[in-house]
């Protein structure tokens, strides 16, 4: 069990049988009556978003979870198809669960997937990533000291803002939590 005191972004808590993850959380206390700690919780399970406010010193449930190393394979149509290493088993898991994780996968990666008894449902990927640039606007020659941005198409088929300077080929390192451009490789 978790009190609201053990809340913190990132923790994975279970409320009437389905799994969430605190996106936000601020605690508060109000003119009248105990602290509370408002919320915002993400559906591990449908991606949707939801507000929940506890009362301070509250108990949640811990969920049964477990985190496994996969492999990805590939996308077929909304699902991504992982591999689990050890029984070479291949599980599908909806892409739009993911909240926006699935533009970081590239063919043959490994990456962790959160199980939820015993099916997967969600993935962790590591902090940055380095990708190279399919496709951008060309670089202007001198614009190398400036914080304009233009959009570029990663080979995945993501889009991420990188700074003008960058060009189509070039390997950049990418922040996976919200998909800013860190450096050029």
């Amino acid at each position: 069990m978790y009190s609201t005191t053990d809340f913190k972004k990132g923790l994975r808590i279970e409320m009437e049988g389905t799994p969430f993850e605190i996106v936000e959380f601020q605690h508060f206390k109000p003119g009248k009556g105990g602290a509370m700690v408002r919320t915002k919780l993400r559906n591990i399970l449908t991606g949707r978003m939801q507000d929940n406010t506890f009362r301070s010193g509250e108990k949640v449930e811990r969920p049964d979870m477990e985190v496994r190393e996969m492999q990805f394979l590939y996308r077929d149509g909304t699902d991504l198809i992982f591999m689990d290493l050890t029984t070479y088993e291949q599980m599908p898991i909806k892409a739009e669960t993911t909240g926006g994780k699935a533009g970081y996968l590239k063919d043959s990666q490994m990456v962790q997937v959160l199980m939820y008894n015993g099916a997967p449902i969600d993935l962790e990927l590591p902090v940055s990533l380095v990708f190279e640039i399919k496709e951008t606007e060309p670089a202007i020659k001198g614009d190398t000291v400036s914080n304009v941005t233009k959009p570029a198409t990663l080979e995945t088929g993501l889009v991420v803002q990188v700074p003008i300077f960058i060009n189509t080929g070039d390997k950049i390192k990418v922040d996976t939590r919200n998909g800013s451009y860190l450096n050029r490789e």
